[in-house]
């Protein structure tokens, strides 16, 4: 990878009840989180259903166009898990049930005195010449083949797995991020902090509005790469704020 440029990334979510409603994803915001401070840009998010031929479509589309793709979901034991065989069909390769995957799974279940039934082994399954992904907390893999990284749904499981996989990619330079908070919304903001964006290129800000006690107001990000643009970008911003007070104030 060109270490001039930030790697980019996407995630595709999988899961019926992600599009029902029926639960509410943790996931995305831990990733952008944790690939923020690897300095890795995430640039798209999709969500499927439980539908092989949409995770195909889905993955293929993500992985061309982008350095990393992270999945969530859908590696289960019940038969609506079918995220390992989509990557599979993906890639062009078979589907199995990963020996290395079958030892930690039946060791972890003799260990509590549970069946090893076809179910649970379902959870060992991964495409071909796919490499594990340690899962500190249930044990059962997730899996990564080519620039694919596969992982469970559950947020705590998701996150562990995470853990695992990010210190070892190629990202970029971790990014800087600071706050600045505004008593205005962003109605009156808007125009001048458009302008200090236009002013300040080396630099994003974002603005995310809040509503309190009746009132409302903004927080305003700046992220950098570097101290000195964040530095700049944030004088303007706050003698934007202070120049709005003073007008408000009639000064």
């Amino acid at each position: 990878m060109n270490s001039t440029r930030t790697a980019t990334a996407a995630m595709l979510a999988i899961g019926d009840e992600l599009l029902s409603g029926r639960t509410k994803d943790k996931n995305i915001g831990q990733l952008a989180d944790m690939l923020f401070l690897a300095g890795i840009d995430l640039k798209e998010v999709r969500i499927v259903g439980d539908e092989e031929a949409a995770i195909v479509e889905a993955l293929n589309a993500l992985r061309g166009r982008y350095d990393y793709v992270f999945t969530s979901g859908g590696i289960g034991p019940t038969h609506d898990d079918i995220t390992a065989d989509a990557v599979a069909r993906a890639f062009g390769v078979s589907c199995i049930h990963d020996p290395l995957a079958m030892d930690l799974l039946a060791a972890m279940y003799a260990r509590r005195d549970m069946e090893f039934n076809e179910a649970r082994q379902r959870m060992a399954r991964m495409p071909e010449g796919a490499r594990h992904i340690e899962n500190p907390v249930s044990t059962a893999p997730g899996f990564h083949i080519g620039n694919v990284y596969v992982m469970a749904g559950v947020p705590q499981v998701f996150t562990a797995m995470l853990g695992t996989v990010v210190p070892h990619l190629e990202g970029g330079r971790p990014m800087l991020s600071r706050s600045v908070a505004s008593p205005f919304g962003e109605g009156d903001i808007g125009t001048p902090l458009a302008a200090i964006q236009k002013k300040h290129p080396e630099t994003s800000i974002g603005s995310y509005p809040r509503f309190e006690s009746g009132r409302f107001s903004t927080e305003i990000v700046i992220r950098s790469a570097e101290e000195s643009p964040a530095d700049a970008a944030e004088r303007d911003i706050m003698a934007m704020i202070a120049e709005i007070a003073a007008a408000k104030a009639g000064i």
